[in-house]
């Protein structure tokens, strides 16, 4: 049975160019309304696997997003986790807020850990190894639920090695988990890389984010002609 969808919100405007679309197209103005409320409620049933990078330059401007993150992924029912280093002011403000510590211990970038590693002589693949350890322990406990992980590992990743930074990112592009995934870099650390690395790592993303105080940028990425220099 068909029911009738009273839409409002639309300006004359906004009807006059349904409308000449509408028309142009040969199409009803209901059928554009329709085929987009279609569309929108199939994505809704995709279940996401999203990739992020964000960058950010102190802990203050992390933290507020933190707090705000904690809100939204509640109202959003989504299981909240992260990684990183034990005693870094973002991973202490997670801990306040009950999110799940993925994090494998001991933490791979300890000293203790770090000595051991030099004893048995580890090989560059032991941090792949400890990548794929956190991701399973996140994916095993949050049973199937979509997440809001938060990801401080790699930014002691990218310190240490940026090799193994760029591998432990494509681990996880290739192997995604269902929900939303940050993986955060401090600016010090990523603009220590080179451009054509840069260049890979925000490509490896769905999006990027530049934090900026208490507000967040999405930045663009996209491969250009020499000629667009000389355009307005």
């Amino acid at each position: 049975m068909t029911r009738d969808l009273i839409i409002r919100g639309f300006d004359d405007q906004v009807h006059e160019d349904l409308g000449r679309l509408a028309s142009q197209k040969g199409v009803s103005m209901n059928s554009i309304v329709k085929d987009a409320v279609d569309r929108w409620l199939k994505n809704q049933k995709e279940i996401p696997k999203k990739h992020y990078l964000v960058i950010y330059s102190d802990d203050e401007s992390m933290i507020t997003l933190l707090k705000s993150m904690d809100r939204l992924a509640k109202e959003g029912d989504l299981f909240r986790c992260f990684c990183g280093p034990p005693n870094s002011p973002e991973t202490e403000v997670l801990s306040r807020l009950k999110w799940y510590n993925g994090t494998i211990m001991p933490y791979y970038y300890s000293n203790d850990f770090r000595l051991t590693r030099q004893q048995t002589h580890g090989d560059h693949d032991d941090i792949s190894k400890y990548c794929r350890q956190v991701m399973t322990n996140i994916a095993d406990v949050a049973n199937d639920k979509q997440l809001c992980w938060m990801d401080f590992l790699i930014n002691d990743i990218m310190k240490d090695s940026l090799k193994q930074a760029m591998a432990a990112e494509r681990l996880y592009d290739n192997n995604r988990l269902s929900g939303l995934v940050y993986c955060n870099y401090k600016t010090e650390n990523l603009l220590n890389s080179d451009i054509k690395n840069m260049i890979e790592l925000f490509e490896m993303h769905d999006q990027v984010f530049i934090l900026k105080g208490a507000e967040v940028y999405k930045l663009h990425i996209t491969k250009e002609n020499v000629h667009k220099l000389f355009l307005n």
